[in-house]
């Protein structure tokens, strides 16, 4: 099992909101959870997949 590091947004507020929360793989892509349901595991994205989201995101597309 790889170890992640996983880091919440900075928007994210301690009371718990719909967060979600990212570590980088070196070989696999980006791991993205759930904050509120972390024991239902993750999902994976390529880096190409999590790049064209955050060019998308930032351009205010989403």
């Amino acid at each position: 099992m790889i170890d992640r590091t996983w880091r919440t947004s900075s928007y994210s507020n301690s009371k718990g909101g719909n967060c979600v929360e990212v570590a980088g793989t070196t070989a696999c892509g980006v791991a993205v959870r759930d904050t509120r349901h972390r024991e239902q595991g993750y999902l994976v994205f390529d880096s190409a997949a999590w790049a064209a989201f955050l060019r998308e995101v930032r351009a205010g597309e989403m």
